[in-house]
């Protein structure tokens, strides 16, 4: 800047009033007062990465960029066991961890897991946005992290696998496929003489494609997403676990927000919650097409010799005893009797 120019600034700043001086400085942007991480598995094309997004852009509006939240899909922060320990520390302040990883800290999660416990999306709603799903949040809770009332939606899980589709339970015989970690769906799976082995969703793709497993099982949009099409032969759409995503927080940090940022943060995080199941819902009714067109071959065996086989092997009975009386009453009071 010339001496000049700097003179004629400096005399337009002098005629102005103390209001006008300030509208006329340079804007500095403003730090948010709470700015927190928010981590996930899942690629930034997934509908729970859309309406996330959407759920902090309208944080940051509605709290007039008080609150921040940074996402980090696709594993960026690590996978499921170093993100639930990050939420847990404060290293991050949101994740979104299934039912299935959130219960190897809190086990009664699992329950929504299962198998074969749910027909339909009216069962599942029912359970866990009443009852069930408020007992799973209080148990959360204890665990030093708070769950969002919502929970968004993972899919029915189907199983896909290189070597042959799956009709009944007699095809699981021996079966070797990745299941996430998990005890209970370990325990399912060699309920139905299967060999499953645990590994995180990071490491799926390179199992399936240097044949250390043969067969995974994931909701179809994960399927379409991840590009397990890409090394999988088969999907046998087996309905057998229903499983969704607690949007948790760290405790400390979700106490240290004033109860209106609290409300506001809330309100986004829930409504985009269910924006996701639907986008869920319509993503399930066009994939499977997408699917057959990409080269899966696309089956759908009944439920019934999978139930018997839990039954026969003890699963149910097992599971019941190991969720408690109170648990187990709740879910089957949404499903009806299984054990």
């Amino acid at each position: 800047m010339t001496s000049l120019t700097r003179r004629s600034a400096l005399r337009t700043l002098s005629a102005l009033p103390a209001a006008g001086i300030v509208a006329a400085l340079p804007r500095i942007a403003r730090a948010a007062e709470f700015s927190y991480k928010y981590g996930n598995n899942l690629p930034l094309t997934h509908p729970l990465n859309i309406r996330a997004q959407e759920a902090a852009d309208r944080i940051a509006k509605e709290t007039k960029g008080r609150v921040e939240i940074k996402i980090f899909p696709n594993n960026q922060l690590g996978g499921d066991t170093d993100m639930l320990a990050q939420v847990r520390s404060g290293g991050i302040e949101f994740f979104t961890p299934s039912a299935l990883v959130i219960a190897t800290l809190v086990p009664v999660a699992a329950i929504n897991a299962v198998g074969f416990a749910f027909s339909d999306y009216s069962q599942v709603w029912a359970a866990m946005d009443g009852k069930l799903g408020a007992h799973v949040r209080g148990a959360i809770a204890k665990s030093r992290l708070y769950a969002f009332e919502k929970m968004w939606d993972n899919g029915f899980r189907q199983t896909t696998s290189s070597k042959a589709a799956v009709a009944n339970a007699k095809d699981m015989d021996g079966l070797k496929i990745r299941v996430p970690v998990s005890p209970l769906s370990i325990s399912m799976f060699k309920g139905l003489g299967a060999a499953p082995a645990s590994l995180q969703f990071s490491e799926v793709y390179s199992a399936l494609q240097t044949k250390i497993v043969d067969a995974q099982e994931n909701p179809l949009p994960i399927i379409q997403v991840a590009k397990l099409f890409e090394v999988q032969k088969f999907c046998s759409l087996t309905n057998h676990i229903w499983d969704g995503y607690w949007f948790i927080a760290n405790g400390r940090a979700w106490d240290a927000l004033p109860d209106d940022l609290k409300t506001i943060v809330a309100r986004a995080i829930n409504d985009a919650g269910m924006q996701q199941r639907d986008d869920i819902r319509k993503l399930n009714e066009s994939v499977v097409g997408d699917l057959q067109a990409k080269g899966l071959t696309i089956n759908r065996p009944a439920a019934d010799s999978f139930r018997a086989k839990l039954r026969e092997s003890g699963f149910y009975g097992e599971w019941k005893g190991r969720f408690g009386p109170e648990a187990w009453a709740l879910l089957e009071g949404a499903v009806g009797k299984l054990a």
